[in-house]
């Protein structure tokens, strides 16, 4: 009976210590859901084999990575990016994101990309500068950084009021189509879509030499969420250092404008 006893105590000792072990080298397996526009490249779009890919998704894969957790990457209509966010339906929101203007209603990571506001327009349309946009139609997605700029007291709602017409589409593939077709006379936007969006479609469109304004890109965290917010801005500061970041901005075309300290 006693050497029984001995055999069981042994086991269990040894069954204990194992699950120790396992426990101890078990990274955190949390599912990291991102909200992201679906139709924004070079951030977040999908690509010719189906799949989900993107500078701002290729860097929250990078982040998962280093903090073990599971990316699950969630498409959303972007006009109703709060709502998702406030529900728990997604963790962040990581696509282009404008952190100006919108300081105090979302806990943000640390700004890693510069970003400007521009005008798009055929290249034969005879516009050449802001003011030449007066009675034109421009178009803008919905619930955009752009749509802020231009109907904002703060921003630029002066020239937004001049327009003939702001018209609002739910993504800038269609934009550029309505572009293209002369339904609209200029399309306002981030420049990095919009150096992407002409970059395949030769001399056609061209980027107005005056600029909106000026901005940064952050990841949008609901309030009060501080922690996944830290662990994301640890896990960025690692990839600025280990040379990931820059490698994917590089890969995307947007060495330029990133502003990501180390």
């Amino acid at each position: 009976m006693k050497l029984r006893k001995k055999i069981l105590c042994a086991l269990l000792t040894i069954s204990t210590t194992a699950a120790l072990l396992t426990g101890c080298g078990k990274k955190d397996n949390k599912t990291f859901t991102v909200g992201f526009d679906a139709e924004y490249p070079p951030y977040g779009y999908m690509d010719e084999n189906g799949e989900y890919t993107g500078f701002d998704l290729e860097l929250a894969e990078e982040v998962c990575k280093i903090n073990g957790w599971t990316l699950k990457k969630q498409p959303i209509d972007w006009a109703n990016k709060d709502n998702e966010l406030n529900s728990g339906s997604i963790d962040c929101i990581w696509n282009g994101f404008t952190i100006n203007g919108r300081e105090d209603k979302y806990e943000w990571s640390v700004p890693y990309v510069d970003n400007s506001q521009v005008v798009v327009v055929k290249a034969d349309s005879g516009i050449k500068g802001l003011s030449d946009l007066a009675g034109k139609t421009v178009g803008v997605q919905a619930a955009s950084a752009a749509l802020d700029v231009l109907t904002d007291e703060e921003g630029q709602k002066e020239l937004g009021d001049s327009f003939g017409k702001l018209q609002e589409f739910a993504d800038y593939n269609t934009a550029f189509v309505e572009l293209q077709a002369g339904s609209v006379d200029a399309i306002a936007m981030d420049i990095g879509v919009a150096q992407y969006q002409i970059s395949g479609r030769g001399d056609e469109f061209i980027i107005l030499d005056e600029h909106l304004n000026a901005e940064q890109y952050g990841v949008g965290f609901k309030l009060g969420n501080t922690k996944m917010r830290d662990d994301v801005n640890k896990a960025l500061k690692e990839l600025k250092q280990n040379g990931k970041f820059d490698e994917l901005a590089e890969k995307y075309g947007l060495s330029e404008m990133t502003c990501l300290e180390p």
